[in-house]
């Protein structure tokens, strides 16, 4: 996160009956856990929906299909104890490779080597504020 820069970000949620696949993160200022689709940064000169196929492509080794947007979050947030801002773009879309339905849990891998790990998670799980999903309204486009 760079301090003043509001950031562009394409998100893809994927769906598996009434699951979706979500990154696990932890703020370590709040001691929270937070749970969010794999995507990331859309780069100058760069489409959005390029980036989210780039992206997952980057930390999953992943094709997709059937593309759909979603929709856009405006995202302002404190995270580690400093604040962010971004703009989301939310797709949804399918595995080319159906393996990746048939994984309770895999890992993916950041930019900077960091591993992360996905699991498929009920829906119902964050709408009982049990497990928190990001960025905030992103749930109410899933539902």
């Amino acid at each position: 996160m760079k301090k003043g820069v509001i950031r562009p970000l394409a998100i893809c949620l994927f769906k598996k009956g009434e699951s979706i696949l979500a990154a696990e993160g932890y703020d370590s200022v709040n001691k929270d856990y937070y749970y969010r689709p794999i995507g990331g940064g859309i780069e100058y000169g760069e489409k959005s929906v390029d980036a989210l196929e780039r992206e997952v492509q980057e930390e999953i080794s992943a094709e997709i299909k059937n593309i759909n947007y979603l929709g856009t979050i405006e995202n302002i947030f404190t995270f580690n104890g400093e604040l962010g801002h971004e703009v989301v773009i939310v797709y949804e879309a399918e595995f080319k490779d159906e393996a990746f339905y048939n994984l309770d849990t895999f890992t993916g891998k950041e930019d900077d080597g960091t591993i992360f790990s996905l699991k498929w998670i009920p829906i119902s799980e964050f709408g009982t504020g049990k497990l928190r999903l990001v960025p905030d309204g992103l749930l109410g486009l899933i539902l």
